[in-house]
């Protein structure tokens, strides 16, 4: 009988790794800051089907990078956990932390034990109320999880782009402000992104029970100042 061959732990966990981010760094990076009026999600994305920007629940986002059908699928996953627990409890008891911590124990076990890990890294917003503040979860591929206190980068050059927006960031601007932050921050050298190629979700509370809204293409590019773009 044939021996299989042996690979050190180690080396085993460094390739799964190194397999993981390959992949999310070909995706499209997104931001998701806090600022003053809520939660902004800014995503680079051309298409207007495939979202990588979602509502989980009534104050809580999802954005994912990476290989799409592989975020997808915990995006619906999320919705399911939420929608069960906010049925069997309460909506108040519906939280990220613990949301984040199901996608992390997930994530982990794929990564340690599966032959191929999931490429990709998800983030978890929630919009704060007078009980809790609001939260920015970013969940990486092995199940690490980041409790984010102001903004969060995902996908490939993450730390260019964090530092190019930290540099504009501000928390007490207004919102047109951060999106065009953003924008400026994943373009990077590249000519600027136009608006009909970013995806921009918030969470803000309008005095309605659900706080997320997309962005259309016109409010987006009236925000980055492209006041052509978008109309007929």
């Amino acid at each position: 009988m044939s021996m299989p061959f042996y690979v050190a732990p180690e080396q085993l966990m460094k390739d799964r790794a190194d397999y993981a981010r390959k992949g999310i760094a070909r995706g499209r990076a997104l931001i998701g800051a806090i600022w003053d009026g809520g939660i902004v999600i800014v995503a680079e994305n051309p298409s207007r089907s495939l979202h990588k920007l979602s509502e989980i629940y009534d104050r809580i986002a999802f954005g994912g990078v990476g290989k799409y059908n592989e975020f997808d699928q915990l995006r619906v996953a999320g919705i399911r956990h939420a929608d069960l627990k906010g049925y069997a409890y309460a909506r108040e008891d519906v939280d990220a932390r613990s949301l984040a911590n199901l996608y992390a124990q997930y994530l982990g076990t794929v990564f340690t034990h599966e032959m191929k890990p999931l490429e990709v890294e998800i983030l978890v917003a929630e919009l704060g109320n007078h009980t809790r503040e609001s939260q920015l979860f970013q969940i990486l591929y092995d199940g690490t999880v980041m409790d984010e206190r102001e903004f969060a980068v995902l996908g490939g050059d993450a730390e260019a782009i964090a530092e190019r927006f930290r540099a504009a960031w501000d928390p007490h601007g207004p919102r047109e402000a951060l999106i065009r932050a953003a924008r400026d921050a994943l373009s990077g050298s590249r000519p600027p992104i136009s608006a009909s190629d970013l995806e921009v979700v918030v969470l803000e509370d309008r005095g309605l029970r659900r706080c997320f809204a997309r962005l259309d293409t016109v409010t987006v590019a009236r925000a980055l100042g492209d006041e052509g773009e978008g109309t007929t």
